[in-house]
């Protein structure tokens, strides 16, 4: 049953006395919160296929042994830049467009609290991935420190690590303005009833990542403008020579990055918490733990970060206080898997295309999640630090769990964005292709990395040769799977070909953005929906 009374106000509105505008004005001069997420999707599909096109380089080269196609200069340049475009230009502005373009709808808001400076934090990240990419061309080619960006090795790069580190503190900016703009939309632009904890769970994971962003960009901030004052203006923050620690860099940066990572995945754990119980058919199983679980993993991400250190020569005090602090953390992730698996038990399940990525997610993501929990003992850490078993635990979180997130979300809310229904066939290929192949490139390096193989090395040894050679096959195939998706099942849904989607294209699914038509009017809840008081929430 609806837990909306009256929703007048989902009428199109797309008449022009609403000043509708179209051409080019309406994506320069957007402020319609739709338009802008968009955008955002399509900006970083497009920083995808740059980043994709670089961890290519970075397979071919490494299919075999001996070196073929690049130098090992040019190799550290594809890592670093590859891990760069992934981490800040494809999957942190898909997730912003996920929010801008589902949590107006999901609260009925009519749209963002700041509809200008919601433009402007979009197009902040042309520029940066202009000046990002442009890197390559400058004298002595891209930035090759790592994505960590690590002095001193920093500290020696030529001109184009200027260009990274401006591009960054856009980036950064675009980020903390995205995120005041959802906190004060969740925070202010409810509908009348809709309590905080009536909320989807989409809308708390990303106002949680919200407060995440704020609290931690201005870190890395922080850091890389020292790394600049170092390069430039004679400080000696990270330079021993003069005084400085290259160690404290990593204490910053890490500050930084272990919440970053829990920014990238928290809202991929609201979509799938959306979608499991739609194709269960049955209400989410604990969702006040859901909330208090994503709140705990958001808080425990800042007292974690040196478990990325154990071998800088850290007390064992310090390592035994970050070894039981990362294991603490299991504890609120395990609950959300339990709560996924509980809602799934004696559901009346279908496995449409967003369940196949819902269930695979899970299932990927607690593999990355366990190598996770090995990695945070430092007596193994010690030796699988900097080898391919890192690699593959944090590609196991990030592409299984962030890229599987997002299309796992494509496929559900994509029909009321679009207003036609992806096809099945092509859904489905998409996903298994996507798993399999994922889990042949990165399955492997595990074994490459218990064997000692380390990381960011052009070259290696002949007893490497057929794990990796396994992996650079997998990796061209996931690659082709992502073009795949594009060309066979996006781009049809963005022309408009296709099945027309009904109203609430999946029968269980509960929630105001299916009380909206498909596709979603460019205005919708001018007048804001009345919720049910006595619903217990507006989703399950």
């Amino acid at each position: 049953m609806s837990a909306v009374l009256d929703h007048p106000a989902h009428a199109g509105h797309d008449d022009h006395a609403h000043g509708h505008p179209h051409g080019w004005r309406r994506w320069v001069f957007a402020t319609n919160h739709k338009d802008i997420g968009t955008l955002y999707l399509l900006f970083s599909f497009a920083m995808l296929i740059v980043g994709g096109i670089l961890a290519m380089g970075i397979r071919l080269e490494l299919f075999q042994p001996g070196l073929q196609f690049v130098n090992p200069q040019l190799f550290n340049q594809f890592t670093t830049m590859h891990g760069l475009i992934m981490v800040f230009g494809a999957i942190m502005p898909a997730y912003v467009g996920f929010a801008n373009w589902m949590i107006p709808l999901q609260i009925g808001a009519a749209d963002m609290a700041f509809a200008r400076m919601n433009n402007l934090s979009f197009w902040l990240l042309i520029p940066a991935a202009i000046m990002i990419v442009a890197s390559f061309f400058m004298p002595g080619g891209a930035p090759a420190a790592g994505w960590t960006l690590y002095a001193p090795l920093t500290l020696q790069m030529g001109p184009s690590m200027d260009a990274g580190i401006f591009a960054l503190h856009i980036m950064g900016a675009s980020s903390i303005m995205g995120s005041i703009n959802i906190i004060v939309t969740v925070l202010n632009m409810r509908a009348p009833g809709m309590t905080l904890m009536k909320m989807p769970l989409f809308a708390w994971t990303w106002l949680i990542t919200a407060f995440l962003l704020i609290a931690v960009i201005p870190v890395l901030a922080g850091a890389i403008t020292m790394t600049l004052t170092d390069r430039h203006f004679g400080t000696s923050f990270f330079n021993p020579a003069g005084g400085g620690d290259p160690v404290m860099y990593q204490h910053i940066f890490w500050f930084f990055g272990h919440p970053e990572v829990y920014i990238l995945i928290l809202p991929a754990f609201g979509i799938v918490s959306a979608i499991i119980p739609t194709f269960s058919r049955k209400r989410l199983f604990g969702y006040t733990s859901m909330v208090y679980a994503t709140a705990s993993i958001a808080i425990l991400s800042f007292i974690v970060w040196a478990h990325h250190m154990y071998t800088t020569g850290m007390p064992l005090t310090g390592q035994l206080f970050f070894m039981y602090a990362t294991m603490l953390i299991a504890v609120p992730t395990g609950v959300k898997v339990f709560n996924w698996l509980a809602t799934m038990w004696k559901g009346s399940m279908t496995f449409e295309t967003p369940m196949l990525w819902a269930v695979g997610f899970i299932f990927v993501f607690t593999m990355g999640g366990f190598t996770g929990l090995i990695l945070s003992m430092a007596p193994i850490d010690q030796q699988l630090h900097d080898t391919y078993y890192v690699v593959a635990h944090f590609h196991y979180t990030m592409v299984a769990g962030s890229l599987f997130g997002l299309f796992a979300g494509v496929y559900f809310w994509g029909p009321k964005w679009t207003g036609v229904m992806y096809d099945e066939m092509r859904g489905k290929i998409h996903f298994w292709g996507s798993l399999i192949f994922f889990n042949v490139t990165f399955f492997p390096q595990h074994f490459l990395g218990l064997a000692g193989m380390p990381r960011r090395y052009a070259d290696y040894p002949m007893q490497f040769a057929d794990f990796n050679m396994l992996s650079s096959i997998g990796a061209f195939g996931f690659g082709l799977m992502q073009l795949y998706f594009f060309f066979f099942v996006a781009l049809p849904m963005m022309r408009g070909q296709g099945q027309p989607a009904a109203q609430k294209p999946w029968e269980a699914a509960e929630g105001l953005e299916w009380e909206v038509p498909s596709p979603a009017p460019w205005h919708t809840f001018e007048t804001p929906p009345k919720l049910d008081p006595s619903a217990t929430r507006v989703i399950g």
